[in-house]
């Protein structure tokens, strides 16, 4: 097995015989949450390219690959696989530059940003197709809702729930996981955030996909819009949300037909997002020794706790949320 140092050594050597030894420099290109890496290969000519590096032991190179073709198949700007070593876990890949729209939004940007976010949103629905991708099914969404009390609960705050709290968390967890099953399944990116599109033309650019899945219709908009790195007023995330209900009615895609609903639907999946995705972050503290996504959980609490406050089903897990912070 190839580790550290070895495996860039191993990548540059498959890189220049993908480049008929061509001349070409090799820089860091983004950190990951995951145990892949990329690099930007820079050839003497100018051309540039993204290589990924990713271990076979700790990940799969070829849902990236199915799901990259599936997302250009939808007139989507993913990046082209220009070559791939799957047994050493290696892609070469197209370069769609280096401006986040996490780096890029601002007041005057967003608007027009989110507009190209979520037509690209709605060519890739649009696209869906049965067997391409796994089913986002009830075993899924219990075993991320589990990372928050695992990780966040019990790692973290160092908490054992009383069985009254322990039935709260179970009652909600039951609410949240029949709302997102019972909407209509399509292509699911799962981390649609402004940190995972680029800046580019064709705009945006998409990465990190690998973990697409078939389910529910709200998740990638609420992803969109309630991120872990930025937050909005609730009036421009309201309008944004509306201007999505509204194009993907027109598109055919199998929204609720009443806005109220489908307002109702997006919190939801966005509460089930939320409590996992605190997990996660407490995962990577204490598990893979990445501390900084600790610094996003208060952004979550706030949306969890807002959400949760208004609907009634939902109080008692403001009341725990309120008893824990």
């Amino acid at each position: 097995m190839i580790h550290g140092d070895a495996r860039r050594a191993a990548l540059e050597r498959w890189l220049a015989g993908q480049f008929q030894a061509a001349r070409f420099s090799l820089a860091p290109a983004s950190e990951d949450a995951s145990f892949r890496r990329y690099f930007r290969a820079v050839l003497d000519d100018g051309r540039s390219y993204v290589a990924m590096d990713a271990p076979p032991a700790k990940e799969d190179c070829r849902p990236f690959v199915h799901v990259a073709r599936l997302l250009r198949e939808a007139h989507v700007n993913a990046p082209e696989v220009h070559a791939q070593d799957l047994a050493q876990g290696f892609l070469l890949l197209s370069d769609l530059g280096t401006r986040t729209y996490l780096q890029e939004l601002s007041a005057d940007s967003a608007a027009r940003l989110f507009a190209d976010a979520t037509d690209a949103l709605l060519r890739w629905q649009l696209a869906t197709r049965a067997g391409e991708l796994p089913p986002y099914d009830e075993a899924l969404l219990r075993r991320e809702l589990n990372l928050f009390p695992e990780w966040y609960l019990s790692k973290h705050l160092r908490i054992s729930l009383a069985e009254e709290q322990k039935q709260i968390l179970e009652s909600t967890f039951q609410l949240l996981v029949k709302s997102a099953l019972a909407q209509p399944a399509v292509y699911v990116h799962r981390d649609y955030i402004p940190r995972n599109l680029m800046v580019c033309d064709p705009n945006p650019g998409v990465l990190d996909f690998q973990d697409a899945v078939l389910g529910p219709i709200t998740y990638d908009i609420v992803c969109l819009l309630r991120d872990a790195f930025v937050s909005w007023d609730e009036e421009k995330v309201l309008d944004w949300c509306a201007r999505y209900w509204e194009k993907a009615k027109r598109a055919g895609l199998p929204v609720a037909t009443d806005f109220g609903e489908f307002w109702r639907l997006f919190e939801w999946m966005g509460l089930q997002r939320h409590l996992k995705v605190i997990g996660i972050f407490a995962r990577l503290n204490y598990r893979d020794g990445k501390p900084k996504y600790l610094e996003d959980t208060p952004r979550f609490f706030s949306y969890a706790l807002s959400v949760s406050k208004r609907y009634q089903e939902l109080a008692p897990l403001a009341r725990l949320l309120d008893e824990i912070t």
